[in-house]
C-alpha cells in the first residue's frame, strides 16, 4: 500500500467499497485492497480517509489531454481515419516493470494535473471536432467514478466512448460501465498467471473483461506487448491466440514491440521475434497487426484479398470500404465499423 500523505485533494466518495473494522475494503478491482486509515490502495488514488471511508484523489483531475488518430489507441477496425479526444489521469492497478507511462501510473509529483468537470469531455470533443472520446494514458478504470459520470453525459450527446485499459476490474463494477463503451482496446499482457503476477495483475480477471465486453457487442481489439524475459514464451502465446479465436466475434490482435523503460532494461524486442509471433497468431486469428515498428500494415478482404485499409503507423493511407461497411471491390461484409 502507498501512503496517502501529500495526495491531491479528495473531492468525492468512492464507489465499490465497505468497512471492515477500522479498515476499508475496496471492491473495484481484483486486488480487493484492505486499506488502513491514511493509506491508499495499490492504484495510489483510492484513499481511506479516517472517519469518512474510501475517497478519491483523482476525480476530475486530468494529467493528459490530446486529439489523437484513432489508430494510435490502437484501434484498426473501428472508425478508421478519424480522430479521438484522448484524456487520462493518474493511477494504475498494475505495476508493469516496463511501463511507458510510469509517471502517471505512480502518481508522480512531477505530473501536472488540471481539474475538469464530467461534462468537459463531451464539450471538448465537440469543440475540437473529434467524433469520439477515449479514456487512456493511465489506467482509466482507477478513474471509475469520473469515467462513469462522463460516459453518461457523452451518451446524451451521442458521442461514443473508447476504453484503453488493462482490464483489471471486478465483474459487478464492469457490468455498470460496459453499456457506455462503444470500443475498447484491452491489454492482454501474458497468458500465464505467473507472468501476470510479475506485473501485479490477474489473468482471469482480464480474460473476463474481454469476454464481457465482446459478449455485450463492444468492438474489442487486444494489445499484446511482447517483452523479452517476461511474456516471450511461444507456447503460452499460441494458447492465448487460440483462446482469442474462441471468442465471438474474434477480436483484432496487435503484437507490439517493447522498448526499455521504467525498471526493465533488456534490449528492445528483436523484429524477428515480432514476426515469429505474428506467424503463430495468424495460424489461429484472421486479424493480426504489428505495432511500434516502422512500415505499412494492411487490412485485406477475406473474400477477394484486396486491400480494405492501408496505414503507416497512425496514418490511414487508403480506404476501400463503402458506406455500408462492405469491401469496395467485391461488396463482401468487412469487420470494420465506420
Amino acid at each position: 500500500m502507498k501512503n496517502a500523505e501529500g495526495s491531491k485533494e479528495t473531492v468525492r466518495e468512492a464507489e465499490w467499497w465497505r468497512f471492515e473494522g477500522e479498515d476499508v475494503r475496496c471492491m473495484l478491482c481484483p486486488h480487493v485492497c484492505l486499506i488502513s486509515p491514511g493509506k491508499a490502495g495499490r492504484c495510489g488514488v483510492r484513499i481511506h480517509v479516517k472517519g469518512e471511508g474510501l475517497r478519491l484523489s483523482n476525480y476530475g483531475m486530468a494529467a493528459s489531454l490530446a486529439a489523437d488518430p484513432i489508430e494510435k489507441k490502437p484501434l484498426y477496425h473501428w472508425k478508421p481515419g478519424t480522430s479521438v479526444l484522448s484524456l487520462g489521469s493518474v493511477g494504475c492497478s498494475m505495476h508493469c516493470p516496463f511501463c511507458q507511462n510510469w509517471q502517471l501510473a505512480e502518481c508522480s509529483a512531477s505530473v501536472s494535473l488540471q481539474r475538469i468537470a464530467p461534462e468537459d469531455p463531451a464539450r471538448l470533443a465537440m469543440q475540437h471536432g473529434t467524433p469520439s472520446v477515449a479514456f487512456t494514458y493511465n489506467e482509466p478504470l482507477t478513474w471509475f467514478e469520473f469515467l462513469k459520470d462522463s460516459c453518461r453525459l457523452l451518451r446524451e450527446e451521442r458521442i461514443p466512448v473508447v476504453l484503453v485499459s488493462n482490464g483489471m476490474i471486478n465483474a459487478a463494477p464492469l457490468e455498470e460501465i460496459v453499456p457506455y463503451i462503444a470500443a475498447a482496446n484491452i491489454d492482454l499482457k501474458a497468458f500465464t498467471p505467473d507472468a501476470y503476477r510479475v506485473m501485479g495483475g490477474e489473468l482471469d480477471a482480464v480474460k473476463r473483461t474481454i469476454r464481457t465486453l465482446s459478449a455485450a457487442g463492444t468492438h474489442v481489439e487486444v494489445t499484446f506487448l511482447l517483452v523479452p524475459g517476461i511474456n516471450d514464451d511461444a507456447f503460452s502465446f499460441a494458447e492465448m491466440a487460440s483462446w482469442l479465436a474462441s471468442l465471438h466475434p474474434v477480436p483484432v490482435l496487435h503484437i507490439t514491440r517493447y522498448f526499455p523503460n521504467r525498471e526493465w532494461r533488456v534490449p528492445a524486442t528483436p523484429l524477428e521475434r515480432i514476426k515469429e509471433f505474428e506467424r503463430i497468431a495468424h495460424e489461429r486469428l484472421p486479424w493480426v497487426y504489428p505495432g511500434n515498428i516502422d512500415g505499412e500494415s494492411c487490412t485485406r478482404c477475406l473474400e477477394c484479398g484486396r486491400v480494405l485499409l492501408r496505414r503507416r503507423r497512425y496514418t490511414l493511407l487508403e480506404k476501400n470500404i463503402d458506406e455500408k461497411g462492405r469491401c469496395a471491390f467485391c461488396e463482401s461484409p468487412t469487420p470494420v465499423t465506420l
